[in-house]
């Protein structure tokens, strides 16, 4: 089998994505520490830390989505139904039988259907889920002023924060784990440093 090289993922994609990777991934380390997992920066240093990392986030997640709309790319997350149950039975069953990978990547359709659906959950659910309970759990002291104090738990914020955290956790569990689904173990990760992804 040959494979051919495409220039698929452009500079600021690159970048985005791993300062997005290593931003979510420090979150998660200073935001369990500040729910008593363990104990690492200190209780007090670990909330300014995640305070700073959470609106640090924010301004990329801002520049990224007017980049996306700018340049077109936005094109890539629209959800497709096409071929999905054969990416399913790909990486459930065909991956372990060496069997060939139903999507081709190109510049145009740099993601697969499953992909799609798992940025969208990302963009559409986990991620509100985690700014709206962040946000509030951060201007906690001023829900009274807003009228909400009645209404709102801090208790339920707190949980729904943490499910948000877990959900986090599992996508980049299985973003991690199918990064080893290319023609190796580490094909995908050097396209997201380089670039250039290698295709049949």
């Amino acid at each position: 089998m040959n494979a051919n090289r495409i220039y698929v993922f452009k500079r600021f994609e690159r970048f985005w994505h791993w300062s997005q990777a290593t931003l979510i991934i420090f979150m998660m380390i200073t935001g369990f520490e500040v729910h008593g997992s363990y104990h690492l920066f200190g209780f007090g240093l670990a909330v300014n830390l995640h305070t700073i990392a959470a609106w640090t986030l924010i301004s990329l997640w801002v520049f990224a989505i007017f980049w996306h709309f700018t340049t077109g790319e936005w094109k890539q997350y629209l959800p497709t139904t096409e071929k999905v149950l054969a990416m399913v039975q790909f990486y459930s069953v065909g991956i372990f039988k060496n069997a060939p990978h139903p999507f081709k990547a190109t510049t145009l359709k740099k993601h697969n259907p499953l992909q799609r659906l798992a940025y969208l959950g990302v963009l559409l659910f986990i991620g509100p889920l985690l700014w709206l309970t962040g946000w509030l759990y951060l201007f906690a002291g001023d829900w009274s002023a807003w009228g909400i104090d009645k209404i709102v738990s801090l208790e339920w914020v707190a949980l729904l924060h943490t499910v948000g955290a877990f959900l986090m956790l599992i996508f980049l569990i299985a973003h991690l784990y199918l990064t080893t689904a290319g023609h190796t173990p580490t094909s995908h990760i050097k396209a997201m440093i380089t670039g250039w992804e290698e295709v049949d």
